[in-house]
């Protein structure tokens, strides 16, 4: 009864803390250190401190310390998990270490000559804290007398731990929303704006009261190809990085954005002055500052651009028209023999009719049914069993051959064919779940992908409904994937119809997540299951340590929210293995099974 008793003391006391005014409106290391002063007063020990716990999970290096270190005193240490395993296996196993004489602990006995002695210790009362299931720090609690920690002493200290987690957790979140607002407004390669940024600075423009002229240039580098397939994929990254780097740093009076919007291609919004003149000498100054070679290594790289213009308001007085009209102007620089301007005008639009051709002829193909559905396995966490997979759509074109999805899918949002499309895949989907069930086969649920256009349909449930009557499919067996961006707004219409379709039995998804932001408040309040990690952020895994803190973020958001969590584009062993370390729920990449057609799918279905 006297433990409780004091026990509630302790508690109280940490309540009133936390729950001060003072405290609240601190920044995290001043709350750590009021946490920290707070522990060490009240339980009357020499020393508290709090442990960080390194990224790949095998060291712990002192963060804070309490009494301060004093002036010229070097307080930073750190312990490794390869001298003392016993010590991090207990605090894997979530152990609250209280080592009454750690000298002879069989969980701290590791640290006698190389910290003990050192810091004159000899008792330790040791609480991890954890992120969801990932250990990320501990707080210490350290005595130079012989003592007997009390279960009131271990509940506080373990009740101090978790106030940390919150913390932690509160912060993780603020630095993920801010690196992930990051992620979905540029180009994660060059740092420069994303065309999602450069659309929406023209509309800006486009919407200002004044209708200032101004000049939309879309650049593309001349024969990457050439460089990539000759010199190497390296050599190809070093000359889109530099002139990423050249355009930003240009001096030119009028630049306003630079953006990359594509593999190779770039887009500036220029503020001309009214003469005509001052545009053509921008051009030169453009041309000329990407022409000067750049040296990769022992390699002198020759490179040129060709510049397509469109001009706001005579060749279009929208975004869309002036991206389409300068792009088209673009592809005419090139085919009039690259390096070198052209200015949009009435006889370039015939490339914009060959494209509104194109347009016709997939509107023509999704109508005829002569696109194609492939599938890609997504695996266990184990990697060793097929739990699902992702549809995906093919076209081969009569004349142009094999189109890939990068060609033909913006093509189709531009068209406003992309909901049509997505309709026609789950209506394939569905098809052929019912055509493997007639062989005896049960296939795995199958994730079909949603554009914002599809899932904004009041009438999609019942369309999906249809075709679950038509081919007596169970809803169970399909999940739908749609994109961040495509559930940021705040609609009656997506709520509902999102909450029929969970209704019908189907799974929900967010897909390249990471790649917005909008929807991270909202996740909670709508009825998904999964999360799907953007590919960008896999593929340079383990390595990167930004994509490790922004892929671990993710995870535990997504644990915390109750969401199982896809890694798209595993390709190697180290990915897979960091993810797995992590407890990442389904892998999918190359590194298993490339997008296969149906009859190689259901055969993968019988081998394993």
């Amino acid at each position: 009864m006297e433990q409780i008793q004091t026990f509630v003391g302790y508690h109280n006391a940490l309540m009133q803390l936390v729950r001060s005014r003072g405290f609240i409106g601190r920044d995290k290391r001043h709350k750590l250190e009021a946490l920290g002063e707070f522990c060490g007063e009240l339980l009357k020990v020499d020393k508290t401190s709090i442990w960080k716990v390194s990224v790949c999970g095998n060291t712990l290096k002192r963060e804070l310390h309490y009494p301060q270190i004093g002036a010229g005193e070097d307080g930073s240490i750190s312990l490794s998990r390869q001298q003392h395993g016993a010590y991090f296996s207990a605090l894997d196993a979530a152990e609250i270490i209280s080592a009454d004489d750690a000298a002879t602990d069989l969980r701290t006995r590791s640290f006698r000559h190389g910290y003990l002695d050192k810091e004159d210790i000899v008792s330790m009362l040791d609480a991890p804290i954890f992120d969801g299931h990932r250990l990320v720090g501990v707080i210490c609690l350290e005595s130079r007398q012989p003592r007997c920690w009390t279960l009131a002493d271990i509940a506080l200290v373990t009740a101090v731990a978790d106030t940390i987690n919150l913390i932690n957790t509160h912060e993780a979140w603020l630095n993920s929303r801010k690196e992930l607002d990051y992620v979905t407004h540029h180009d994660d390669f060059t740092g420069l704006l994303n065309l999602r940024s450069l659309r929406n600075q023209i509309n800006r423009l486009v919407g200002d009261d004044t209708h200032d002229p101004f000049a939309l240039l879309w650049l593309d580098i001349d024969r990457l190809n050439a460089i990539n397939n000759g010199m190497g994929f390296h050599v190809g990254d070093k000359v889109v990085s530099e002139v990423a780097a050249r355009l930003r740093g240009m001096l030119l009076p009028g630049k306003e954005t630079v953006a990359r919007v594509g593999g190779d291609e770039f887009a500036i919004v220029y503020r001309f002055p009214q003469d005509l003149d001052s545009m053509h000498e921008a051009v030169d100054v453009i041309l000329q500052t990407i022409c000067h070679p750049i040296m990769v290594g022992e390699h002198r790289v020759q490179v040129t651009a060709s510049v397509g213009i469109s001009f706001f308001p005579y060749d279009g007085a929208d975004t869309s028209t002036l991206i389409r009209h300068s792009e088209s102007a673009m592809y005419h620089a090139k085919a009039c023999g690259r390096r070198q301007a052209q200015y949009f005008n009435e006889d370039i639009s015939a490339t914009a009719k060959a494209r509104f051709l194109l347009e016709s002829q997939l509107s023509e193909a999704i109508e005829a049914g002569v696109l194609s559905v492939v599938y890609q396995p997504i695996m266990s966490a184990d990697s060793h069993s097929v739990v699902s997979a992702e549809a995906l759509v093919r076209w081969q074109h009569d004349s142009l051959g094999f189109m890939s999805p990068a060609e033909f899918l913006p093509l189709a949002y531009e068209a406003g064919l992309i909901a049509a499309l997505d309709l026609w895949v789950l209506e394939r989907v569905c098809r052929d779940i019912q055509q493997s069930q007639a062989q005896g086969l049960l296939m795995p649920p199958v994730a079909v992908n949603l554009s914002a256009d599809a899932i904004m349909d009041p009438m999609l449930a019942d369309r999906v409904w249809a075709l679950l009557e038509k081919y007596q499919v169970q809803g169970s067996q399909l999940e739908l994937e749609v994109i961040e961006d495509a559930i940021k707004g705040d609609s009656k219409v997506l709520r509902r119809t999102l909450e029929e379709l969970v209704r019908m039995g189907i799974k929900l998804s967010i897909d390249d997540f990471g790649t917005g932001y909008s929807s991270l408040l909202r996740l909670k309040n709508l009825p998904f299951s999964k999360l799907k990690i953007d590919h960008s952020f896999i593929q340079d895994l383990p390595d990167d340590q930004d994509d490790c803190a922004i892929t671990l973020s993710i995870l535990g958001m997504a644990r915390g929210l109750g969401l199982k969590v896809v890694a798209e584009g595993v390709e190697n062993h180290e990915q897979e293995a960091w993810l797995q370390h992590q407890g990442c729920d389904y892998l999918q990449g190359f590194k298993y099974h490339k997008p296969m057609p149906i009859d190689a799918f259901l055969g993968l279905l019988v081998t394993v």
